[in-house]
């Protein structure tokens, strides 16, 4: 599935790279912009956490041309006055008008690196609200963003992980020269998949899935007789032949009435239901009314 994340851009997506302190998703964000580039696509980066040399280390040069660094590192506050974009410009309106000045505008990718510096900065609510404007502003035909997810509340990952169409979690494999990707993409119908697989990323941004990778409690495989038979190796017998099988039917079990002596129990007799009390001689018996007092 990370082969068809990188094929093509999906209209109005939203792509969403989550890394973690033990594996960086840096290298997979460069193979989407090599692959964009590749496509003749316009991409603006934010780069927040990262030079333009860094970025552009790798890349194919024949298409980096059309790749657009807009500055925020290494003073992604403006405190300096060194950055072109700041955690302050990241609004709809400012990022659109950064995409139509370029020489040729039409709709291009924009990634941001990464999301997690802007979270830091502004309510995560106004970010996926401003996301989302993005999305559907018809300017940007996809949206790429690197989030360290342990930088974060679990609820903040949450929702910006709800707004994206793709999301892809890295982590550290036993293998130190792979790492594994889960990948799990919504289509615009609803549908959710995803899938687990081995990959490595090269100096030249290039993107290799090993193998897939098996989820734990997924795991499936064909039982042999013994763990499909409980009974098979037990010192008793739990099994009934034909003839015990019928003799056991034909017991009757107990505190189970049979259908004839349910009818005789249920069936009406003469005086059913009536109470006859039979006053003895040494009753006390008071014709007077003991709750005379109480008429009024």
């Amino acid at each position: 599935m990370l082969l068809d994340v990188l094929q093509a851009a999906e209209a109005g997506g939203f792509t969403l790279i989550q890394d973690t302190v033990k594996c960086t998703g840096r290298g997979f964000l460069k193979c989407l912009i090599n692959a964009a580039l590749k496509r003749g696509e316009d991409v603006h980066v934010l780069g927040f956490e990262a030079s333009e040399t860094e970025v552009c280390a790798g890349l194919d040069r024949s298409c980096v041309q059309k790749l657009h660094f807009h500055k925020g590192f290494p003073d992604p506050l403006g405190w300096m006055c060194r950055s072109s974009f700041t955690v302050d410009q990241f609004t709809s309106q400012h990022i659109t008008k950064l995409i139509k000045d370029t020489q040729h505008p039409k709709a291009s990718v924009l990634v941001v690196d990464s999301l997690s510096l802007v979270l830091r900065h502004h309510d995560p609510v106004v970010i996926c609200h401003r996301l989302q404007e993005l999305r559907k502003g018809g300017d940007i035909k996809t949206i790429i963003g690197l989030l360290h997810t342990d930088m974060h509340l679990h609820g903040i990952v949450g929702i910006v992980s709800h707004l994206a169409s793709t999301v892809i979690s890295v982590a550290p494999a036993n293998n130190e020269h792979h790492a594994v990707a889960t990948t799990t993409r919504r289509t615009k119908s609803g549908k959710v998949m995803q899938e687990v697989e081995y990959f490595n990323v090269s100096e030249d941004a290039t993107l290799s899935v090993q193998a897939k990778a098996r989820q734990p409690g997924h795991v499936q495989k064909e039982p042999d007789a013994a763990e499909a038979d409980p009974a098979l190796n037990l010192t008793f017998n739990l099994r009934l032949s034909e003839e015990e099988r019928k003799a056991k039917e034909k017991v009757a079990l107990p505190f189970v009435f049979s259908q004839e002596k349910k009818s005789a129990l249920l069936r009406p007799t003469p005086g059913s239901g009536r109470i006859m009390y039979e006053p003895d001689a040494n009753d006390d018996f008071d014709e007077e009314d003991p709750d005379d007092d109480l008429d009024v």
